[in-house]
């Protein structure tokens, strides 16, 4: 069997870019003859199509779309086995990176972070966007180039990931609230008026049936879409909120914060990133900037709550 031309993957990549023979062979710096030349010795190779007439345009056949991802990643790792090797220079990068977070990881590990990144890179901006739903298409993309949140089985297989810390849910209510006062029991902590934190509406999690062996239910007075929201609600009233406590650590300053009293299982908060800046120098050494400052911010964090205490309630035997 005769090697293919893997020159071919190329122009392959360029052609299901562009969707125009005309756009690629401008790109590729060939002649329209050419490129019609290449597409056929493609179309020859693959036993496809690719590209079929809709109109005035060209449009992608089914295996042509199921090719496209792949060719481009190739293409991509191999350019980098063969470009030369780089050294990072952080006082010349000019570069915007898009992060996607969950509410409340900007407010505690935003300020630390992008004082890193102006000290030791000031060319370097950050771009925040909040995470509204759980979607991998915007790492696949390439919209946005770094995330945070917890893996679970809508994550794409595809995505690389590291964890940066473990985290848990613990109660939130105002200062002076009757749960300040004496010990929190499931009971208590049921009988009071909840806010609900959830993108998708109303929901029942691990807080709900670890309530539930006791029997219990709680009161869900409101329906709110981030952590920083319900706090605010907490701070102004009477409901009790439930929040992970790394990631809202500056978000419940002058509030009181208690363990609950019932077990609900610690969860890991990860970075992921798409494997086609697996190797980028600079997004190489911006997840290192992320998991340090996450590491020295938390570990402040924890040395200030042994100062001050988180208000426990002893769990249920």
């Amino acid at each position: 069997m005769a090697r293919p031309d893997l020159n071919l993957l190329i122009t392959l990549d360029v052609l299901l870019a562009e969707g125009s023979v005309a756009r690629a062979s401008h790109r590729l710096r060939l002649s329209p003859s050419a490129m019609s030349r290449a597409l056929a010795r493609l179309r020859a190779t693959t036993g496809d199509p690719l590209l079929v007439r809709a109109g005035r345009g060209l449009v992608p056949t089914p295996r042509a779309l199921a090719l496209r991802e792949r060719v481009g990643q190739l293409v991509q790792d191999a350019e980098a086995v063969l470009r030369p090797a780089e050294r990072l220079d952080l006082t010349t990068l000019v570069r915007t990176f898009t992060l996607r977070t969950s509410e409340g990881f900007v407010e505690n590990f935003g300020p630390p972070l992008l004082a890193r990144l102006s000290e030791v890179a000031p060319g370097v901006r950050l771009r925040f966007v909040q995470k509204s739903q759980k979607d991998s298409a915007p790492l696949r993309e390439g919209t946005v180039e770094l995330e945070t949140g917890v893996v679970d089985k809508t994550t794409a297989q595809e995505l690389r990931v590291q964890a940066l810390f473990n985290d848990r849910y613990i109660g939130v209510v105002r200062a002076g609230h009757a749960l300040t006062k004496n010990r929190i029991t499931p009971s208590r902590y049921a009988a009071g008026k909840h806010i609900c934190v959830s993108r998708q509406g109303p929901e029942k999690g691990p807080i709900d049936d670890a309530l539930a062996a006791f029997g219990l239910e709680r009161e869900l007075a409101t329906i709110v879409g981030g952590f920083a929201t319900a706090l605010a609600l907490a701070r102004a009233s009477d409901l009790i909120a439930t929040v992970p406590e790394r990631h809202t650590g500056i978000l419940r300053a002058g509030l009181f914060s208690f363990a609950l009293p019932i077990s609900t299982p610690e969860f890991t908060v990860s970075l992921l990133w798409h494997p086609r800046l697996d190797s980028d120098l600079a997004h190489r050494w911006l997840r290192g900037c992320v998991r340090e400052v996450c590491t020295q911010h938390l570990a402040r964090q924890r040395g200030a709550s042994k100062k001050k205490g988180l208000g426990e309630s002893p769990s249920p035997s």
